[in-house]
């Protein structure tokens, strides 16, 4: 064996080693972050549901107002839509606005926390009862089936005051946080504890 085939096998060799050693961290910590994530896949599977549910929500706009109306051929009231698009992804939520803001899990009315697909609730004032529900849809807006306008809209949270805009109440989550499973009830499954017990 000649002396440069020697020196080449003992370059590859070497660069070898520096490859494998390089790629042995980021191995680990590829395998470090999946188990710091056990429930990635359900996460990524809620996202889509979450889109699903905005899709579905947006396939409405411009579908006519009705009053006790719960399909796209018949028209629409607020709680008729949310029911519609939810039982369209397999989730249950009963009838009325005041029964849909009962559900789920409360949130804080801040915007910065809202998920695609949370449920808006709103009232005449801020201390009446709940009678108007939409689906957030992200980016400070939501869907609606809007009396006033007379069809399924679009609008931002944060509309100007009008007395003919009923008052953002407040948000409930459907999904619960992992995402793993639906929360559509009076609150959501308790959380594991931690050290299994």
């Amino acid at each position: 064996m000649s002396s440069t085939s020697s020196t080449r096998n003992s370059r590859f060799a070497l660069v070898l080693v520096t490859i494998a050693s390089l790629a042995a961290p980021v191995a680990a910590a590829r395998a470090q972050m999946d188990e710091a994530k056990p429930f990635a896949s359900f996460s990524n599977s809620a996202q889509a549901l979450r889109d699903s549910i905005v899709q579905t929500a947006r396939a409405q706009i411009g579908k006519r107002y009705r009053t006790g109306g719960q399909t796209p051929e018949k028209g629409f009231d607020c709680s008729g839509l949310v029911a519609y698009v939810m039982s369209a992804l397999n989730l249950t939520v009963p009838r009325t606005a005041k029964q849909q803001a009962k559900q789920g899990q409360a949130l804080t009315k801040d915007t910065a926390q809202l998920l695609p697909g949370d449920l808006l609730t709103f009232g005449k004032t801020k201390k009446s009862p709940v009678s108007h529900v939409g689906i957030y849809v992200g980016e400070g807006k939501y869907i609606h089936a809007s009396s006033v306008a007379g069809r399924v809209i679009e609008s931002k949270i944060d509309r100007p005051y009008s007395p003919l805009i009923k008052a953002w109440r407040g948000a409930r989550r459907l999904l619960s946080l992992d995402d793993s499973t639906t929360a559509v009830g009076d609150s959501l499954p308790a959380p594991p504890s931690k050290g299994g017990k």
